[in-house]
Parts: C-alpha cells; structure tokens; sequence
C-alpha cells in the first residue's frame, strides 16, 4: 500500500503545486477564511469524502474511513494568512494588498488535499479512519483550534499529527521534538499614570518616560534573576508609547511586551512578577500603572511515542534527507490545544532552498519555500496514518 500511496502521491505533485499557488494568489486573513474553507470542502466533497464545514468557525473536517479495522488518525493543516503586503517577485504572487500566505499555510492545506485525494484511492486497503482537520485562525489568538475541538473535531480521534513546513531547516529533513517544543505566547500592556509638565520644569512632574523606563529595565531581572536558569522564558517589550512634544513631559505612557515560555509554573510567576514589578516600581515614584495581561496559546508538548514514532518512520521514507531531534523553538502554536485533548505529535518538515537563494524567516514580506517540501511531508504524514495500526 506504501508503495501505491506515494507513487500516487509523486503523480499529484504538479496538482499540490498548483493548489498551493492558487491560495498563495488569493489569500485570507484570521476569522475571515470563507473562500478558502469552501474551497477545501468542495475539493473533498469532490472525492466523495465525508465533510463537515463551519467546524467551530470557518474550519472544515473531512474523513475517509477504509474497509479494515483500525484506529482513528487526525492529520491537521492551517489555512489562514497575515496582514503583511507580499514583495515576492514571482508569478504566484498574492493577488490581495496587504495580505499574504507569509508562513507556508498555503502548503499545509496542498499538502492535506493532495494527500486526501491519493488516500482515498487506496481507500480499501486502509486500516481504520483518517480525519482531515483543516483549521482556520492559527495566526491570530484565541485561534482556530479550541473552537474546531469545542464543535466535536477530535471526537472519536485515537492519534493527531501535524507538520510545519519550516524555511529555515534544510530541504526534506523532518525535525522532531519530544516533550516542550514550542511555547506558550502572551502578551501584556502596562500605562504608567504620571504627572505631565513642562520640559524645563521637572521638578513639578512625575516623569511617565522615566518610571516606564525604568520598569522596563526591571522586567528585564525577571529571567535573569527569578526564573530558574534551567528553564528557558523570555520577556520582550515591543512597544513603548508616549505621544508628546518634544518639550512636554509625559503624562503618562504605555508599553506592550510578549511572554514566551514552556513551562505552565513559570507562566504564572512571570505574570505575577510583571505586575509586581510594574506597580512596585510606579509607586517608588509617585506614580500609579494599570495592567493587563493576556494569555495566548499553552505550549505545543508533543507526546514521547507518538514523536518516535514519526521518528521511527520519517527514518524509512527515501524522499527525507535526514532525520533530527531538534530543540525546542519559543514560537507559538494551537496545535497545542489538540495535544491536551489526545496523544500526537507536531514536527517540522524542512523547506529551504538549497540554491543558494536568501531564505526568509516566517511572516516575512519575502517568504517563500521549496515547494518540494510538500511532497515530503506528505509522505510523512501518509505513512503515520496508513501504518500507526501497527502500534495500536
């Protein structure tokens, strides 16, 4: 059945290129994927799939079910974009001002299709079921997931799966990660509430640029100094905003930073240092802050046999050139949500160009990859669902 499955696989690349390119043309944004998602579920409808579509929003989930016993498999792809205006020089280019496919999204869903349509022409030999989970709004927090998983997604899911094309990784690899892989991601705003004035009167002030400053600097103690160095966090502020004149000091200011960690303990003290430091360092002034803190998506932890298992059989498909336990990345990822509610695993499916061409990292006006990764990770994924009977 391998056999079959991945010459029927190399016959429909031109296929998986073309879908990829057509969304690459006409992407769309978080919460607003309705061309795409009818898209997907006409092409599986097409196929005779079983579907199911405005799965917890604009998600679309499709099933093929084989003539033998066996377990439930999930294989999930992303299907929305970013607001970022693409500068490729290439035919493909999008065709939407201000919106692009700048994270390979467009591939994930190519790579799904294609393989949907390969597997349901093998359909009597396959043991047990394969669930397609299409999911919109992985770019934009709350996410496509948890509602996907609220309307009945993975009811019934044994195993779930899902690969990443990544630019940065070489062409074919699969890299893998057991346990903490990617991190949580939330962000937080802090207004400091000062007293304006005069630039050549200080004196009479209560300078917010000040006080923000230095709260900035403080929060930079939080890793260096509170989390334990065993474990990896960051704090980053990204913003800091005071709109005056030059000669007006600041009534007060606002600042807006990001937390990235692995480690749900390590979540929570840092949300309480932030907010302690912050109004702490405000008071030794005179000054007071407000506070707002928002949690993002948990961190994606891949279960340990379902990792070695794409291990175990990346390791046996030709077309991969390499197989490597990674380390774990502080991006963020609502595979996650999956990963509590059943055992799986998600890994990276290498899509560098190897010519020598700058490869631009995710969510870059730029991005682009070796459309040839697709066939890789569909044969990846092809073999953790045809085969996992075997472990079950």
């Amino acid at each position: 059945m391998q056999d079959k499955l991945f010459q029927l696989l190399d016959n429909h690349f031109d296929e998986m290129v073309e879908i990829r390119r057509h969304l690459h043309e006409n992407p769309e944004v978080s919460f607003h994927e309705t061309n795409t998602a009818k898209y997907i579920a006409d092409y599986h409808k097409k196929l005779g799939n079983e579907v199911q579509e405005h799965v917890g929003g604009n998600g679309v989930v499709a099933k093929i079910s084989g003539k033998n016993p066996g377990p439930v498999v999930a294989l999930r792809a992303d299907f929305d974009a970013l607001p970022i205006q693409d500068q490729k020089d290439v035919p493909y280019k999008s065709k939407v001002d201000g919106v692009m496919h700048a994270c390979g999204h467009d591939g994930h869903t190519a790579t799904l299709l294609i393989l949907a349509k390969a597997l349901k022409q093998v359909e009597d030999e396959l043991h047990g079921t394969v669930v397609f989970l299409h999911q919109h709004a992985e770019e934009l927090s709350p996410g496509g997931a948890a509602p996907m998983i609220k309307d009945g997604a993975l009811d019934g899911v044994d195993v779930v799966f899902g690969t990443h094309l990544w630019s940065q990784d070489p062409l074919g690899t699969v890299q893998h990660c057991s346990g903490p892989f990617m991190a949580s991601a939330d962000h937080f705003t802090i207004k400091v509430n000062g007293k304006g004035g005069h630039g050549a009167l200080p004196h009479t002030t209560k300078d917010a640029v000040v006080i923000g400053s230095q709260i900035v600097n403080n929060i930079q103690t939080i890793v260096a100094r509170r989390v334990n160095p065993l474990y990896s966090a960051v704090v980053s502020i990204g913003k800091f905003i005071a709109d005056n004149p030059y000669n007006v000091i600041a009534d007060s200011v606002e600042m807006v930073g990001t937390v990235r960690t692995f480690q749900e303990d390590v979540r929570n003290q840092i949300e309480q240092d932030i907010f302690e430091i912050a109004e702490n360092t405000a008071k030794a002034y005179g000054a007071t802050v407000e506070y707002d803190y928002g949690r993002g998506y948990p961190p994606v932890v891949n279960h340990a046999a379902e990792t070695n298992y794409i291990a175990k059989i990346a390791s046996s498909i030709t077309d991969v050139n390499g197989v490597h336990e990674r380390e774990p990345v502080l991006a963020s990822e609502d595979f996650s949500y999956y990963l509590q509610k059943t055992k799986g695993s998600f890994f990276f499916t290498g899509a560098a160009f190897m010519d020598g061409r700058n490869n631009a990292p995710h969510h870059h006006p730029l991005f682009d990859f070796d459309e040839r990764a697709m066939l890789v990770a569909a044969k990846t994924l092809a073999k953790a669902a045809i085969d996992y009977y075997k472990e079950s």
